[in-house]
């Protein structure tokens, strides 16, 4: 299951605060930048929802400014679909591998730090393949408007099927 991680203040000082986000286990950082509100990946050019799936890879998510949201499919939990808000300087959103995910930004963009922890075997080709939800039909399924309406997490019922 996906779960949100706090992280410790260590210092105050005028108008400055000092943060320890470090993911102990990471062995790699991704920077990744919304231009405005984006959706990540796009979706297919039939208007299906895509999806990222990472088998070698956890994410470890911080929204650093902005905010973004997370729709996160994992057909093996026991409620498979979640909608996680990620504001700046909120929780770390930690997603296992094997989760079906993707995100659009704030109106105004967003910049997020993932500190991700890779196997081995994790290659970029691998790990960032696009996953068509149309072409998936126990995805597409429990992404349908049908379907049983997903867990919120930090967010409005508006934004239940906005991606």
């Amino acid at each position: 299951m996906f779960e949100l991680l706090s992280y410790k203040k260590f210092r105050d000082t005028p108008s400055v605060q000092f943060f320890d986000i470090t993911i102990p286990t990471s062995n790699a950082r991704d920077l990744v930048y919304h231009d405005g509100p984006a959706t990540s990946p796009n979706n297919s050019p039939e208007g299906f929802w895509q999806f990222y799936l990472h088998p070698n890879q956890e994410d470890n998510l911080l929204a650093l400014s902005g905010g973004r949201t997370f729709y996160l499919v994992n057909l093996s939990w026991q409620q498979p679909f979640h909608i996680v808000r990620l504001q700046a300087n909120g929780d770390i959103l930690r997603i296992p591998p094997g989760t079906f995910h993707r995100s659009v930004s704030d109106p105004q963009g967003s910049l997020v730090l993932n500190q991700a922890v890779r196997t081995a075997q994790a290659t970029v080709e691998r790990e960032f393949r696009v996953y068509n939800s149309y072409q998936i039909p126990r995805l597409l399924q429990v992404t349908s408007q049908v379907s049983p309406p997903p867990m919120l997490h930090g967010v409005d019922r508006s934004q239940r099927r906005a991606a």
